[in-house]
């Protein structure tokens, strides 16, 4: 499992202290304001001096970022998470841990295909699933469905409803 996960964008500057605006790739712009180090790509760390939502994006002092022509150079970078600075609840997930797992049946152990891709729609997350003859298929992330997820053998289990395959 990858060690830094993407989490949002650099995408303005914000006001003329050098703060920028940040479109959170995360559940939340709060989760991005969660953290005190946030990295770059390269693993950089990028030390966080304070945040805040406005709408629904996060708006981050970044330390030694402290003008705007400061803040126009890092416009555009992607900020990463550690995965070792959270402690998901149970049954809860990052999306990149779900992209590439293989769903089978519950019951019995059909392979539907793989996860390339998770939307979200408010209600629920769906999943698509991609079949070995390049069919897509979309399942909803709900209980009734998935019925177990092991991201150690990198399976998911479901128990389709009715038409879902047809």
């Amino acid at each position: 499992m990858e060690k830094y996960l993407e989490i949002g964008k650099i995408v303005s500057v914000f006001g003329l202290k050098g703060e920028v605006k940040v479109n959170p790739w995360c559940d939340s712009p709060a989760f991005i304001c969660e953290f005190d180090t946030l990295y770059y790509k390269s693993g950089t760390p990028v030390e966080i001096e304070r945040s805040r939502v406005s709408k629904n994006i996060a708006i981050l002092k970044i330390k030694g970022v402290d003008t705007v022509e400061q803040a126009q150079a890092i416009r555009n970078r992607v900020l990463y998470m550690n995965r070792d600075d959270v402690e998901l609840e149970a049954g809860c997930y990052f999306i990149q841990d779900l992209v590439g797992l293989t769903v089978k049946d519950a019951d019995t152990d059909k392979v539907y295909g793989k996860i390339t891709e998770v939307s979200k729609t408010g209600a629920n997350d769906v999943y698509h699933i991609k079949s070995d003859d390049d069919k897509m298929y979309y399942i909803p992330a709900i209980p009734q469905v998935i019925t177990n997820i092991d991201l150690d053998d990198g399976i998911m289990t479901i128990r389709p409803l009715d038409g879902l395959f047809d």
